[in-house]
């Protein structure tokens, strides 16, 4: 990773890390381990919104290695933290966008969770990497959504494809792939309806969305990204369970990382919804988006 989305994703960690991981290095100090230490410690990982099932899930692992390798000071314990936790963390593929004739990636998320200004950033990223990008604007039930992507757009200079307000999503994408072939664009980036996620009419949608999509270009779309905002803690992971049922997420984009504390979050996606995330809003602008790095994450929970 380079350094300075290292030292961007470690920055986006310092409320996490001041308001609750900063007294779990305090707690795993020098003292001996006593059962004080394992209540205080889950007590202090639910706080950071890793959730109740991958707490008692860390802690019941700590407690094995500390009878396995006699682990009898506190001190030593956190270095078994910091193994576990990483160990929650499996080194993601590198996403499948491969530089075809179009690439295709399909962004999905609730309303609010910060999705379309991630794919202005998605977009701003990749045409630094010289990627030919081109953007949909499938979410045709709100025009909001559609004037705040085409905001982004010119923000960011890319081209855009809308539809008329209450329109068919499915058009939108046929015709902007469409769009892409004719003006040289390799890469197409959806943005989708985010109406609440508990709507069946809006995951019927995105069905369809996909199926469009898979039957324009081969394998499409080729990453289908959800947007979450880590500000929401625990509720994100529901969001994202009912998405996953309506179509294959294959990675996270966690939003606002910055702006909360439950930064633990990333370890209750890793291992209750078997998902890697992708990449990391660490702020406001363009640039405030790190892909995601296990190593720097963990140690920016704790330095």
């Amino acid at each position: 990773m380079a350094k300075g989305f290292a030292k961007s994703l470690r920055d986006s960690l310092t409320r996490t890390r001041n308001t609750v991981f900063s007294r779990v290095a305090g707690l795993l100090g020098a003292s001996e381990i006593t059962e004080e230490t394992w209540d205080r410690l889950e007590e202090l990982l639910i706080r950071a919104d890793i959730g109740v099932s991958t707490t008692v899930y860390l802690v019941d692992r700590l407690r094995q290695r500390a009878r396995n390798e006699a682990i009898l000071q506190a001190g030593d314990l956190q270095k078994a933290l910091r193994e576990e936790l990483r160990a929650l963390l499996p080194d993601a593929s590198p996403l499948n966008l491969r530089g075809r004739e179009q690439d295709v990636v399909l962004v999905v998320g609730v309303n609010g969770s910060g999705k379309t200004t991630s794919i202005a950033k998605m977009a701003h990223r990749w045409e630094q990497m010289n990627r030919r990008v081109l953007l949909a604007a499938a979410d045709t039930y709100r025009a909001a959504a559609v004037e705040q992507l085409d905001v982004w757009a010119k923000r960011v200079d890319v081209d855009i494809v809308k539809g008329p307000q209450g329109g068919d999503p499915g058009a939108v994408v046929f015709d902007a792939i469409q769009a892409a072939r004719a003006r040289n664009k390799d890469l197409v980036i959806v943005d989708t309806a985010g109406r609440l996620h508990t709507q069946y009419n809006l995951m019927s949608e995105l069905q369809k969305v996909h199926k469009v999509a898979e039957k324009k270009v081969d394998g499409a779309p080729h990453e289908t990204l959800l947007v979450l905002d880590a500000t929401t803690g625990q509720n994100a992971l529901s969001q994202a369970r009912h998405f996953q049922e309506a179509v294959e997420v294959t990675g996270i984009v966690l939003a606002k990382l910055d702006s909360t504390a439950k930064g633990g979050m990333v370890f209750a996606i890793a291992r209750e919804l078997e998902l890697p995330v992708r990449f990391v809003g660490t702020g406001e602008s363009l640039d405030d988006l790190a892909p995601f790095d296990p190593d720097v994450f963990i140690e920016g929970l704790f330095d």
